[in-house]
């Protein structure tokens, strides 16, 4: 059953009415009276009733009204990449309405923001895989018939054109290398094929053959199998996060963890780079940070200037 309360409005005119009154029958009632010429004792009197006045009237209204200073600074502070973030509630009134109202609503944001996360990332994940197949399928394909074609026509070329035709193959080889790598960086197949574990060494293995960090990698044995949204999540957070280390933060050595603490596994990704530099702050750390909360895990971002960047991922076991 809903109980009937007054607005807000209503209440501040009823509190001060109430402080009027009062003050209006004290007056009435009271053995006090002002002089034509008022005198001191006459005007401390009235100081002191009007003190009493303010004060009481103050006292009456912070109930109502100090909630909505705690709203407005919550609603300025508020970040929707941070969950959790909550008012409490405190005593009865329309300002603990007002808090609830605001927690609520914080609540179907959030809600909301990560479904749509989740299906902006499922659409991005989906575009990949597409633009993945075309490289290798088109790309690929058409790259490996011209490797082909140029070995017939270097068998029957004349001998001072075999170098030169060589070179060629050397280069179309190389542009066929390079396709290949960023299909498999757009939609790591290995995930699919060999789990998480494995995905996670050739990426290590490939981010140190292709000129990046040389990076030392440490998986616990026995983890939990976890969902495939949930390893595609730590997939790509550890290549971001490798991705970083070599672009912005010009590391030489870098430190890839998987390990499990309690009911969560935590991947951590530590370089000894320049630390986080504004360029890096960008879509690739609130991609990170999305990507982490479409599957309820936890990221955090320790980074200082001239002492490296450590990256700490934890993603539930349980994704109920």
């Amino acid at each position: 059953m809903r109980t009937w309360t007054l607005p807000l409005y209503w209440r501040v005119c009823l509190i001060n009415g109430t402080v009027f009154l009062a003050g209006t029958l004290a007056l009435l009632l009271l053995p006090v009276s002002v002089s034509r010429r008022t005198v001191v004792s006459e005007a401390l009197v009235l100081t002191l009733g009007l003190a009493v006045m303010l004060v009481t009237n103050a006292l009456l209204l912070r109930a109502s009204l100090a909630p909505i200073d705690r709203v407005v600074r919550q609603m300025a502070t508020v970040d929707l990449l941070e969950p959790g973030q909550r008012l409490p509630t405190g005593t009865r009134g329309p300002g603990a309405r007002l808090v609830a109202s605001f927690n609520a609503m914080l609540d179907r944001l959030e809600a909301e923001r990560s479904g749509s996360d989740a299906r902006a990332l499922a659409a991005e994940e989906e575009e990949r895989h597409r633009i993945a197949r075309e490289l290798h399928d088109e790309v690929g394909q058409q790259l490996t018939v011209v490797l082909l074609g140029l070995k017939q026509v270097q068998r029957r070329a004349p001998a001072e054109l075999v170098e030169e035709l060589e070179l060629v193959r050397e280069s179309a080889r190389a542009g066929l290398d390079d396709v290949r790598r960023v299909a498999r960086e757009l939609r790591p197949g290995v995930l699919d094929d060999l789990g998480l574990h494995s995905a996670l060494a050739a990426l290590a293995t490939g981010f140190s053959a292709h000129g990046g960090a040389t990076v030392r990698r440490s998986i616990a044995p026995g983890l939990p199998a976890l969902p495939p949204a949930t390893e595609l999540v730590v997939y790509r957070v550890a290549q971001e996060a490798l991705t970083n280390a070599a672009r912005h933060a010009r590391a030489t050595r870098v430190e890839l963890t998987l390990q499990r603490l309690g009911d969560r596994v935590v991947l951590g990704v530590a370089d000894d780079g320049r630390g986080l530099v504004a360029d890096a702050a960008g879509a690739g750390l609130r991609g990170m940070r999305e990507r982490a909360r479409s599957v309820g895990g936890l990221l955090e971002i320790d980074s200082a200037p001239g002492q490296g960047t450590r990256v700490r991922l934890s993603v539930p076991v349980d994704p109920s």
